[in-house]
């Protein structure tokens, strides 16, 4: 038997896109606005951009898993390890960057704010989704076609 999947709420699917696109822009204008050199700015704003990858690729094969979707071992923990590195890299940079103790925890509570809106945001779409009756289709056969002696 498969489970009732309800869909989200309106206020909680609006809830979810603010948070993301709040924390995103609230990193991106305080970087935009740091006065730090270029490649400080790339290296945070590199941070930011693998840290939603992360967080949603997690959160689709935490997903899966629960849904009885394979998921390899391997992946599963490469998605672990991919979150964790972008936190602790981003703890690493803030730690020894040359910025006010607010600057620090402004740009630690975006990142936050970004991740979880990710996270929910992937959450809401799967949900759509399955409330929706949306299932993959199947892969198509391929044909096997005999060598050809030419």
């Amino acid at each position: 038997m498969k489970p009732q999947v309800h869909k989200p709420s309106a206020a909680f699917i609006a809830a979810s896109w603010s948070a993301l696109l709040l924390g995103a822009a609230a990193y991106l204008v305080g970087l935009f606005n740091a006065e730090m050199a270029l490649n400080e700015k790339g290296y945070y704003l590199t941070l930011l951009l693998f840290g939603l990858f992360a967080a949603v690729s997690l959160q689709k094969s935490v997903r899966d898993k629960a849904e009885g979707i394979p998921v390899s071992g391997l992946y599963y923990a490469l998605c672990w390890f991919a979150l964790l590195a972008s936190l602790l890299l981003l703890l690493v940079g803030l730690w020894n960057a040359t910025l006010l103790l607010s600057e620090k925890g402004f740009y630690g509570m975006a990142f936050a704010l970004a991740l979880f809106g990710a996270v929910a945001v992937q959450k809401n779409t799967r949900d759509l989704m399955a409330a929706n009756g949306a299932t993959l289709p199947p892969l198509p056969a391929r044909p096997v076609t005999p060598p050809t002696l030419d």
